[in-house]
């Protein structure tokens, strides 16, 4: 007996920063306990980055510890997921997700499923303690290394721009756990969610690697950005003007808005695409069981 399509898993694929929440998760977090200002700290990363031709989520990462250090403040890995708590978030993100997956059950007859995964160059260990961090299959993020006494001494991994993408072919895959070696060859056939069941969400610059791979893999991207800022609209208007997106929208989550809207469009797009593949292949197994 031939075995099932299984191809039918959808996947949204979330940056953090700017994408779900208005600012970046250490301005919720991590600076007010140690009472350092965002623009402050933001500008000495910056200038050493730029004067030092170092690795910009490097710097940041050491100047969290120096910071905390300077403080005299002992944060342990529970302690920045319970920080966590003050993470503010663009409306709707709190029954986004549940809206999409019944969306998806729905427009599906219950025979395509939707997975959500974030992939964040911010702290996993804050991500951890975040209200919606249930939601999500999987959370790609950087992260500390923590001694005998449970407090962080230096970055063990490290998500950057580029970075991200090796996280999308662990997505594409199905080698989700991160000890996994994703270089050898695997058949498109063989992989449990091909790019074209892919959507990657995001708000940015930063973001361009994931979605130029996303799109011409024969996936979809959407690119977001907070209503109260220009220079984010126009951000996304110039992804837009160099094919980088399908679709820009403001980040509101919220049933009923633009987002929404469109993401469901592509939603259905997918949803239709797995329909055909599924009727194709089961063509196929059907001439082969009549030989």
């Amino acid at each position: 007996m031939a075995p099932p399509f299984f191809q039918n898993t959808i996947a949204l694929v979330y940056d953090f920063d700017g994408t779900l929440s208005p600012q970046p998760m250490q301005e919720y977090t991590v600076l007010p306990k140690i009472g350092v200002a965002p623009a402050v700290f933001w500008e000495r990363v910056n200038r050493e980055a730029r004067e030092t031709q170092s690795d910009q989520m490097l710097v940041y990462m050491r100047h969290i510890l120096e910071e905390l250090e300077r403080a005299k403040v002992d944060v342990k890995r529970s302690d920045f997921a319970a920080m966590a708590r003050r993470i503010k978030y663009f409306p709707g993100v709190s029954t986004w997700f549940g809206r999409m997956n019944t969306y998806v059950q729905r427009k599906s007859g219950r025979r395509a499923s939707l997975s959500h995964y974030l992939i964040s160059a911010g702290q996993k260990e804050i991500l951890e303690g975040a209200a919606i961090s249930k939601h999500f299959k999987q959370m790609y993020a950087s992260e500390y290394h923590f001694d005998h006494h449970g407090v962080a001494t230096f970055p063990k991994r490290l998500i950057t721009d580029t970075a991200k993408t090796q996280f999308l072919f662990r997505i594409n895959k199905g080698k989700e756990d991160v000890t996994e070696s994703i270089n050898e060859h695997m058949p498109e056939e063989e992989r449990p969610i091909p790019f074209q069941n892919i959507i990657y969400v995001g708000d940015g610059m930063t973001d361009v690697p994931s979605m130029a791979l996303t799109t011409k893999s024969g996936g979809h991207a959407v690119a977001v950005y907070d209503g109260r800022s220009q220079m984010g609209k126009a951000t996304c208007v110039k992804l837009l003007d160099a094919n980088r997106v399908d679709f820009i929208a403001e980040a509101d989550y919220r049933k009923g808005s633009k987002l929404s809207r469109r993401v469901e469009l592509l939603l259905d797009a997918i949803v239709a695409d797995i329909a055909y593949r599924r009727e194709a292949w089961e063509t196929r197994q059907e001439l082969k069981g009549a030989k």
